[in-house]
């Protein structure tokens, strides 16, 4: 899908010279020098050097969320005079950046959050990945951080000698500028990074009991034209300040609202799902569009593409409003209401604080019977995808050492 080497100005020779402020160099234009930048890197170039002292491992049962990190991480290093680096994969240890480096100064960076899980055939498998690196392209063009080209490969072999790991590991793959400049311009150099840390459930309430919502909409996460579908840290940095209203309020999260109609949009961590019947007298299950607001969530993707191979119901990307919403619930049509995503999977939310007053969402009376299939379907296939048979669109799980999330041709 994406072929190109990794031209981040749009068109060519001296006009993409003539037109880009931004730092851009003669080495990204047809009429550049000679010289030639590696434009992608390969996992059959990988370095491994095992951590000589491995920690021990943690009792799954007691994991708090993202605070235990496995021994080793793995690092790519880019700069516009060579391109990327050979990947390599070593122990965990301390980042040492430059303190003009434009990823602190001004947020050039994005980050992708993957989960890979160990199968009930002892076999270790990350979900949907393609989506993960199709989102990481899309965000990396719009930070003007170089891109890379992207392909998956089915299988790696397995370096038990490395990391041998018993439960479910979420992957932090982080792209940073390393430019050590004061000057607001496209970087010259950059880092990506990944680390792993075995998970256990998101919110300390558990893993699917209800969440509550806090809906102000004094408060906005993305507007359209802006970065919102990105995985870029400024977006949830700037979100801290509504999230802790939210707590100091007994919530748990902010349900993030837009326009003067106060459309529903997503939550904090994740995209929103609403199971009810439509003004229409529908059986539908709804989620806002992707119109540049939205962060394009797998999860999401993948719970679309469950109902719609199902057909049982009508399946929309649509607007919703608090107005819709409130209606509904007074003519008792809203069944189920849940957020989706890579941390949580899916979660359920039982009520919403907005406007002084407190909304009850009746998902816990209803089951939930869709949340509660949509999470025991994805479930069955993080686990046991070798023992189903799927739609075709969820083949694209890749079996592999967690370690060795570069791609190879």
């Amino acid at each position: 899908m994406f072929d190109p080497p990794f031209p981040v100005c749009l068109g060519t020779g001296a006009e993409r010279r003539k037109d880009c402020n931004n730092g851009c160099s003669a080495e990204y234009t047809e009429e550049g020098g000679s010289k030639e930048v590696v434009d992608t890197f390969k996992a059959k170039d990988l370095i491994i050097t095992p951590a000589t002292v491995l920690k021990e491992k943690p009792d799954p049962n007691t994991l708090v969320f993202g605070t235990v990190f496995t021994d080793h991480m793995l690092t790519v290093e880019w700069s516009s005079e060579s391109g990327w680096e050979k990947p390599h994969i070593k122990p965990l240890q301390n980042l040492s950046l430059h303190p003009g480096s434009s990823a602190f100064h001004y947020a050039v960076e994005l980050f992708e959050g993957l989960k890979a899980f160990r199968g009930v055939d002892n076999k270790i498998r990350l979900f949907r990945p393609k989506l993960n690196m199709d989102r990481m392209y899309r965000s990396a063009m719009r930070a003007t951080l170089p891109t890379f080209r992207l392909s998956l490969a089915p299988s790696w072999d397995s370096y038990r000698s490395v990391l041998d790991l018993h439960f479910k590991l979420t992957g932090l793959c982080t792209f940073a500028s390393l430019q050590p400049s004061l000057g607001v311009k496209k970087p010259t150099k950059a880092l990506i990074f990944v680390i792993l840390s075995p998970v256990g459930p998101y919110f300390s309430s558990g893993s699917f009991n209800p969440v509550s919502l806090w809906a102000n909409p004094k408060y906005v996460r993305a507007w359209k034209g802006g970065t919102g579908d990105c995985k870029m840290g400024g977006n949830y940095g700037s979100s801290l300040f509504a999230q802790c209203e939210a707590i100091e309020n007994a919530c748990q999260q902010v349900l993030w609202l837009y326009g003067e109609d106060n459309q529903i949009t997503e939550v904090g961590t994740m995209n929103l799902f609403l199971y009810w019947i439509n003004e229409n007298g529908e059986e539908e299950l709804a989620t806002p569009p992707l119109d540049g607001i939205i962060l394009p969530g797998v999860t999401r993707q993948s719970i679309l593409d469950l109902a719609h191979n199902w057909g049982e119901f009508k399946v929309s990307e649509r607007y919703l409003t608090m107005d819709d919403l409130t209606t509904a619930l007074e003519e008792s049509r809203v069944r189920e209401m849940f957020g989706s995503g890579t941390a949580c999977v899916v979660c359920p939310v039982s009520k919403i604080l907005y406007k002084g007053e407190t909304i009850h969402i009746p998902t816990m009376e209803n089951g939930p019977k869709l949340a509660s299939r949509i999470l025991e379907k994805l479930t069955d296939i993080q686990v046991r995808a070798s023992l189903l048979k799927m739609p075709s669109y969820f083949n694209e799980s890749l079996e592999l050492n967690p370690m060795l999330m570069v791609r190879r041709e």
